[in-house]
């Protein structure tokens, strides 16, 4: 299948499962439950938990038994941009495109969306069928450590704390590889855990995602600063006006283009060991790179 025609088919299918996952939207308390809907079907990629389907499908497994797993990291990504947006943090008026949840929601509402979308991923991850090697005990600590203090939060606060700072090039990194590595080499090791995968496959999958997580992020760094409000789907320019740590700032702008392109390389690497069953994980990883030119 063509890789636009997977994305679009997974889509859909991630789309539906979530549906069925989430309370209705006029289920009491009907705000709450809009507030989630809003923000989680607001027209996202769906990287995260397609990329999570696709490991599964290159380690030998099935889309049924990562699906569950796949909607929870969506539904926590979810979470980070309502939390992130808020005044509190970047204060953004837009998301994907529309006015961002504390925009239409209120503040309050918008931080409880937040928690809920949080709290319902682990609820969803309990349908997730156990592997041989792996218990729903290890999806849910995986979940949890992705997502945690020293993970996905840890990167948030990084990120907070080194606004107008002149930091290094590790420091960068650091922020980086838990802000928004994190949660993505997350997924993909949940697909490969869905598929039973050994404990090498395992490694050379968190591979992958390390490296395809901070290209993923040196790119959008780059997109903030060459395109607009209309083409990122949000604020453009947003970054360098509140002084963040992005790889631009630190390292030029060629540079970066050329720091994606070494990552990127390196995600591809990684996969040697699947062979030809890593066709659409190598097609995403270039698909990704490609969103900067």
């Amino acid at each position: 299948m063509e890789l636009k025609a997977y994305l679009a088919a997974r889509q859909k299918e991630i789309d539906r499962a979530l549906h069925r996952f989430l309370p209705k939207e006029n289920a009491r308390p009907a705000t709450i439950h809009r507030a989630m809907h809003y923000s989680l079907f607001a027209g996202g990629k769906r990287l995260r938990p397609i990329i999570c389907l696709a490991t599964a499908e290159a380690c030998g497994g099935s889309v049924q038994a990562a699906i569950s797993l796949a909607c929870a990291v969506e539904c926590i990504h979810t979470y980070s941009l309502i939390h992130d947006d808020l005044p509190s943090m970047d204060n953004d008026d837009f998301r994907r495109g529309r006015p961002t949840c504390h925009k239409a929601f209120g503040e309050g509402i918008a931080v409880l969306a937040g928690d809920a979308l949080l709290t319902i991923a682990f609820e969803i991850a309990t349908s997730a069928p156990p592997a041989p090697r792996y218990s729903l005990r290890h999806f849910m600590r995986e979940i949890a450590s992705g997502a945690g203090s020293r993970r996905l939060i840890a990167g948030q606060v990084a990120d907070l704390e080194a606004e107008g700072q002149a930091i290094s090039r590790a420091e960068l990194r650091y922020i980086h590889e838990n802000k928004t590595a994190a949660l993505l080499t997350t997924s993909i090791r949940l697909g490969a855990m869905s598929a039973n995968a050994s404990a090498q496959r395992l490694d050379a999958m968190t591979e992958f995602g390390e490296s395809l997580g901070l290209a993923f992020q040196v790119i959008d760094d780059i997109l903030d600063i060459t395109q607009t409000s209309e083409q990122l789907g949000k604020s453009a320019g947003k970054d360098a006006a509140a002084k963040k740590a992005t790889y631009p700032a630190v390292m030029g702008l060629e540079k970066s283009r050329a720091e994606a392109l070494r990552l990127t390389n390196k995600a591809h690497r990684a996969l040697e060991p699947l062979g030809a069953g890593a066709e659409k994980l190598h097609a995403l990883a270039g698909y990704l790179l490609q969103r900067e030119y």
